[in-house]
């Protein structure tokens, strides 16, 4: 038997998880992406490398314990089943230049079902329409770098598919809703890009060899994904889930919340990957 959870991660800076940085000309660097909606995510084993990094700057047995021993050479046997399973964060709301607004969050009905499945709220099955829309201005179109968006529906409930422990509940936003074959195009648009180069040693020239472009979820990017927890003898309290109790503090929206601030991907040492990840679900009840 497994019991459940799930994290919420909001992107506090650009975050890149995909192609490790290259120095080969003309080299892309891209993001992982949902085979479906062709949207960035974060995959399972990136989250588990993430979490039991952090178990295993204090406690290297621990780390075993929950996340499993690696294997040993010559020893097919050394390896054991985790105690905590990840699955891939998808995103929930992506924020988007609009002109005019000048951001909304857009998702779209696939990405919201799923949110759904793991966090079981809202309580509703009634997923929201395509160009379904809570806007500040109340507007009927929206004008994208690629064209217009119209044949909006203004509504008034979007605001509780928000992820509760973010801060995107403390301020009035924008939430747009669009159709599962449009949120990839519209994706594109809203990922962070930025072209780098290779100086030279001895002068600020760049060199030919070294050109390549990155591209990134923007800051604010709101993802989900569910933990499973295998049930396991003298269960109790929080930190079986195999977390550093000091690194974690309570969120300020529940005390059945905890979060903490953590980098995933790479290019952390240009500004890329800072999160603020919350845990919460049955697991902590």
């Amino acid at each position: 038997m497994y019991q459940k959870a799930y994290g919420i991660i909001e992107t506090l800076a650009p975050l890149h998880v995909g192609a490790s940085a290259g120095e080969e000309t003309g080299n892309l660097n891209l993001i992982f992406r949902d085979q479906f909606t062709k949207t960035g995510i974060i995959p399972g084993s990136s989250i588990r490398g993430r979490f039991r990094a952090d178990m295993r700057s204090h406690n290297q047995d621990l780390a075993n314990h929950f996340y499993g021993h690696e294997a040993k050479p010559n020893n097919p046997n050394s390896t054991t089943e985790a105690f905590i399973k990840f699955e891939y964060a998808s995103l929930v709301w992506l924020p988007v230049f609009c002109p005019g607004q000048p951001i909304v969050w857009v998702t779209c009905p696939r990405l919201l079902r799923r949110y759904q499945k793991i966090t079981k709220t809202p309580s509703t099955d009634n997923l929201p329409r395509p160009y379904q829309v809570q806007l500040q201005n109340r507007r009927s179109v929206l004008f994208f770098n690629l064209g217009f968006l119209d044949r909006l529906q203004q509504v008034d409930n979007l605001s509780q598919w928000i992820p509760t422990p973010q801060s995107l509940q403390d301020s009035p936003i924008n939430l747009v809703v669009v159709d599962d074959n449009d949120i990839g195009i519209i994706h594109e648009m809203a990922l962070y890009h930025q072209s780098r180069v290779r100086l030279k040693c001895e002068e600020k020239i760049a060199d030919d060899k070294g050109f390549f472009n990155v591209e990134a979820l923007p800051e604010s990017s709101i993802l989900v994904f569910p933990v499973a927890v295998r049930e396991q003898e003298n269960n109790s309290g929080y930190w079986q889930l195999g977390l550093d109790e000091s690194k974690w503090e309570q969120s300020k929206y529940t005390p059945k919340n905890w979060s903490q601030e953590l980098y995933f991907g790479g290019l952390e040492s240009i500004g890329f990957g800072r999160c603020q990840v919350t845990l919460t679900g049955e697991y902590f009840n």
